[in-house]
């Protein structure tokens, strides 16, 4: 993957343009072979590996470890869910035993009493994000879906009480491991729905950025 040093943290991956169907697809695949944290933000999830799909970045200064939750089944609330197309129910399946490819994320994202959350299905392989749901709490104790993005690979954090929605940008020639930038959308909420308040976008250098990981040479031969 393009960038992937300990100096620095990979970065996520999104296809967009004509090649969005295709790794979508691919990244559908991935998911179905893989049987065998904003104030109060608590992050859960069963993906160990780093991934592209996934920024890396510090806690808000409001995040704090402790927020009190109730933890839900975040497969039941997928699986359950009328508006998440049958295929990607059907792809979700446990990584090891029962540990699913979820990342699930608690805070405060919408005026509700009690925490919003956030669900991205990840694949089992690198951890690429194939979804992300936000779910608003209802006042019968149900979770109701007010927000979601299926645009593999996608991730989605609560910074502070706003949604950031990374992705990134491919240009004609890109390689999966190698896009040309990054895209990170913010969103508030406006009282029923979220609302686009801002966007961002970074080109990447090419310089220095190569899959060979070699260093280059100090000096002369003699």
């Amino acid at each position: 993957m393009r960038g992937l040093k300990k100096a620095a943290p990979p970065k996520p991956v999104l296809i967009t343009g004509g090649t969005v169907t295709a790794l979508a697809a691919a990244a559908g695949l991935l998911l179905a072979g893989c049987d065998a944290g904003s104030e109060g933000v608590r992050k859960e999830g069963t993906a160990q590996t780093q991934s592209a799909a996934k920024p890396t970045r510090m806690p808000s200064a409001s995040a704090t470890a402790d927020s009190p939750h109730e933890k839900i089944d975040a497969v039941k609330l997928i699986k359950n869910d009328p508006k998440i197309g049958s295929q990607v129910k059907k792809d979700l399946k446990p990584c090891v035993k029962n540990q699913y490819p979820l990342d699930v994320i608690y805070g405060k994202l919408t005026d509700g009493k009690r925490d919003d959350i956030i669900v991205n299905i990840l694949t089992c392989g690198d951890s690429v994000g194939v979804g992300s749901y936000v779910y608003r709490a209802k006042s019968d104790g149900s979770y109701e879906n007010v927000f979601m993005i299926e645009q593999a690979p996608v991730y989605s954090e609560i910074d502070r009480r706003d949604l950031r929605v990374t992705k990134q940008v491919y240009g004609p020639g890109d390689a999966v491991c190698c896009a040309s930038g990054e895209d990170v959308m913010t969103y508030h909420w406006s009282g029923t729905e979220f609302r686009e308040t801002g966007r961002t976008h970074t080109d990447y250098s090419k310089v220095g950025n190569t899959d060979k990981g070699d260093l280059p040479s100090v000096g002369t031969e003699g």
